[in-house]
């Protein structure tokens, strides 16, 4: 069982503090097991009796009944029989409570929730109240507003890099078995490709298209949406938007779809946690870049498996890789554009654009970080720098390469990093 320390040590620092914990992300990730076993832990070895943690898993049959909220909400309230003790309530995947009508008022629009639920046990003196679920739209900012602002909402992301290299028991081939099957904790318990690959290609179409499926009523043909989710997973970090995916559909497939169903589509994806998107931000300029953006998964093992395994390029998933932990550490990822004037072979003044992979805003702090496979040849450097001896400002400036070297410095101030001491050391980033 990985430890989970970072989530964990948030969940301990929220405790009794009066508000609802909210953990949220990808199914399968880990949110169970965090709240289940290891903060469960945490509070038997603290002293709390068993009899005072009161646990439901709402994705397993036998709990059927409670997706009702009137049903959930007595289960509760039976096993609290001593007001004078303080009870913890662990509720798994409340994303499975269904809507239904108020039996006690005539106007048969108004729906009774799980959040009615919730509130009303919030405001008992002796509880203490922690929520999982695998839908942003239902557990982030809607429901946080619907809470009142009386909601914590605890991130949960498949296994970083460094919490995977810590168990892993070959660590010269850590790196390539992580960017090539991904950090789902479960596939510990795999040994051969063959395993791992049938896991995470039946909880791609089991479990998140499933739910995709089934939460937006989605029937008949899902041509549309397979194929969307290959052409990202293709693309993984290309620069796009709804208008030319809905092109490329066209021009690729010979299929007519609308940008807006394609804007939808992704959508769903993003509120099931599958892929996460950077917006683009003007360095110079300061300003945000409507479109195009870039979409990263958030599990490069799922896009491998979604592909098949036939597209393994290494550049890419860095990239991917690189944005996901950056995220993870609760920092603010954009995609960089720095614009430059030039002269064309005619010598007409022309005005270009070059990429910054991700401005990483960190309070105060920013750090313009380049992802590059390799900068051994002298002009493949030029290159991948180009963009950050362009920005005028005094912002720390990193270049992240494949191949493990000493961190070293520059005549332009910019700091060269392997990967893996990147992932290993989050202090590289002060």
């Amino acid at each position: 069982m990985y430890p989970r320390q970072q989530y964990l040590e948030q969940l301990i620092s929220k405790k009794d503090n009066g508000r609802i914990k909210i953990i949220t992300g990808l199914r399968r990730s880990g949110k169970s097991v965090l709240l289940f076993n290891l903060y469960r832990n945490y509070l038997l070895e603290k002293g709390i009796n068993q009899e005072q943690i009161l646990t439901l898993s709402l994705d397993v049959f036998e709990n059927v009944r409670y997706r009702n909220p009137f049903e959930l909400d007595k289960y509760f309230r039976d096993r609290m029989t001593d007001s004078s003790k303080k009870y913890y309530i662990f509720i798994d995947e409340i994303q499975f409570v269904a809507q239904v009508k108020n039996p006690y008022v005539e106007d048969s629009n108004e729906k009774i929730t799980f959040v009615d639920v919730i509130l009303g046990l919030m405001k008992l003196s002796n509880t203490d109240i922690y929520i999982t679920g695998s839908n942003s739209k239902m557990l982030s900012s809607d429901i946080l507003t619907q809470f009142r602002d009386r909601g914590d909402e605890i991130r949960v992301y498949p296994l970083s890099y460094a919490e995977f290299y810590i168990e892993s028991e070959d660590k010269r081939s850590a790196w390539q078995e992580y960017y090539t099957y991904g950090g789902m904790p479960f596939l510990s318990t795999k040994e051969s490709h063959e395993e791992k690959s049938l896991y995470l290609r039946e909880l791609f179409s089991r479990t998140y298209i499933k739910d995709i499926l089934e939460r937006h009523n989605i029937k008949g043909n899902t041509e549309i949406l397979d194929i969307l989710l290959d052409v990202l997973a293709s693309g993984i970090g290309a620069l796009t938007n709804p208008t030319r995916l809905s092109n490329t559909f066209k021009s690729e497939r010979n299929i007519k779809v609308t940008s807006d169903t394609i804007d939808k589509y992704l959508g769903y994806f993003e509120d099931s946690f599958l892929i996460r998107k950077a917006k683009r931000y003007d360095v110079k300029g300061k300003k945000y870049i409507g479109s195009p953006v870039k979409y990263y998964f958030l599990d490069t093992g799922l896009r491998n498996a979604r592909l098949g395994f036939r597209q393994l390029e290494e550049t890419h998933l860095m990239e991917n890789i690189l944005y996901i932990d950056l995220i993870r550490r609760g920092l603010d990822v954009d995609v960089g554009v720095v614009e430059y004037n030039t002269i064309d072979d005619s010598g007409k003044k022309i005005r270009k654009q070059l990429e910054v992979d991700f401005v990483v805003n960190r309070g105060n702090s920013r750090y313009y970080i380049q992802s590059a496979l390799s900068i051994s040849d002298p002009q493949k450097k030029e290159q991948e720098i180009a963009s950050l001896t362009r920005i005028p400002d005094s912002f720390s400036k990193i270049v992240v390469v494949k191949d493990y070297m000493k961190p070293w410095y520059d005549d332009h101030g910019i700091l060269y990093v392997g990967i893996e001491q990147f992932l290993l050391d989050e202090r590289i980033l002060k």
